[in-house]
């Protein structure tokens, strides 16, 4: 692979210690429960109060560039950050995968996947509860009783089911859809997420700007939940949001919409996974515009934004210092250092990865304990919450 000396400072994320060693080392190396690096532990308090954190992940294939930056890169940063007394829970969340028709073999390949890639990615299961959401009946169970709280008039401001019924009848206008032809799943699945939120009575959720109004539907459940069963004090703290300090990373063959799994053009991302021959030849592909020099505009330049975007999301600087470093340039130059960054973003995750997905017995370990783990922390709250329904 080429080398080249960027003009701006690189760091790149770090796997979780347990990945580095050989896949044979890794079971012995959990399995003897060892105190948690001090790497992942802040040692300088910034705050008082311990925070529970919950996010999830759908097993959906391979995670693209996107997907990394606001998610799995973002988990390993609230890690690193988080002091002794914060409870970090990292979720494959397999139940809102069946919200779209799935394929089984994949479905399941897909979640012994996932859990490789957020272990590969620097998630750390000594210090963070890494487990599949199907695995505990918990989020179900507190899903139904939520729902029979949930107005639908709440339900149907959802911008992402107005989507999907937008879709489903390619039309422009609201009027003209049919919800016929949606599962009931779609409708309801913003209450499942306020279940695996609150479930752990998570104080804090990080999402991406796509997921606020989902977060501000899991507040107004936890609302009507503490209104109708007070005493003897309300159960549920109002979860707070983390944004995702990444901006959002587009497509690179139409820099109008984000990045996507599902697109139908495999040159419009970056998967994980993806070789540094695959890397280079979609950047090189990526769509800019004819104006000369590179500036951060994204209404008026989204290509050559979105590169810059990329870039941030590698380095920490903003896409506006980094367009200053590249004035005079042309989007060659631009692009050959993008390709050169992502590859080095990405070299050890995928590394991980091909090595982890490898020991399948070390992930199911993984999974195992951390649902069990998952399921003790969400068996507390379940208690009171029958109770309180009067369903002991």
């Amino acid at each position: 692979m080429r080398r080249v000396h960027f003009p701006f400072k690189f760091t790149a994320p770090q796997p979780c210690s347990l990945c580095t060693s050989s896949p044979s080392s890794l079971r012995t190396v959990y399995n003897r429960g060892r105190p948690p690096s001090t790497r992942s532990i802040s040692t300088k308090p910034e705050r008082s109060a311990a925070r529970t954190i919950f996010s999830g992940i759908q097993p959906t294939g391979i995670p693209h560039l996107g997907n990394y930056f606001g998610a799995l890169a973002n988990w390993v940063r609230l890690q690193d950050a988080a002091v002794p007394e914060d409870k970090l829970f990292f979720s494959v969340v397999g139940w809102h995968a069946l919200t779209l028709p799935q394929d089984p073999k994949a479905l399941s390949e897909a979640r012994a996947a996932m859990i490789a890639l957020i272990l590969a990615s620097g998630v750390d299961p000594r210090r963070s509860i890494v487990f599949h959401q199907d695995e505990v009946q918990n989020h179900t169970e507190l899903a139904w009783i939520l729902g029979c709280m949930t107005p639908l008039g709440k339900l149907k401001r959802m911008t992402t089911w107005k989507t999907r019924l937008a879709v489903s009848r390619n039309a422009n206008d609201e009027s003209e859809v049919d919800d016929s032809l949606l599962n009931a799943g779609l409708f309801t699945y913003p209450i499942l997420q306020a279940a695996d939120i609150l479930a752990y009575r998570a104080t804090h959720v990080p999402v991406g700007d796509d997921q606020q109004q989902h977060l501000e539907l899991t507040r107004d459940i936890c609302e009507i939940f503490n209104r109708t069963y007070p005493k003897p004090a309300p159960l549920f703290r109002l979860p707070e949001i983390i944004l995702t300090p990444s901006k959002r990373i587009l497509s690179l063959r139409d820099p109008t919409a984000k990045m996507s799994k599902s697109a139908v053009d495999p040159n419009s991302r970056i998967l994980l996974t993806d070789s540094y021959d695959t890397i280079a030849k979609r950047i090189r592909a990526a769509v800019t515009d004819s104006i000369s020099g590179i500036t951060f505009d994204p209404v008026n330049r989204p290509g050559t934004s979105n590169l810059l975007t990329i870039l941030s999301a590698c380095t920490g600087e903003t896409p506006t210092a980094l367009a200053g470093r590249y004035e005079g340039s042309n989007h060659g130059v631009l692009k050959k250092d993008v390709v050169e960054v992502v590859e080095e973003t990405l070299r050890r995750p995928r590394a991980e990865f091909a090595r982890l997905r490898e020991d399948r017995a070390f992930l199911l370990g993984v999974a195992r304990d951390g649902a069990e783990k998952a399921r003790e922390y969400s068996d507390r709250t379940m208690v009171e919450v029958r109770k309180r329904v009067g369903l002991n």
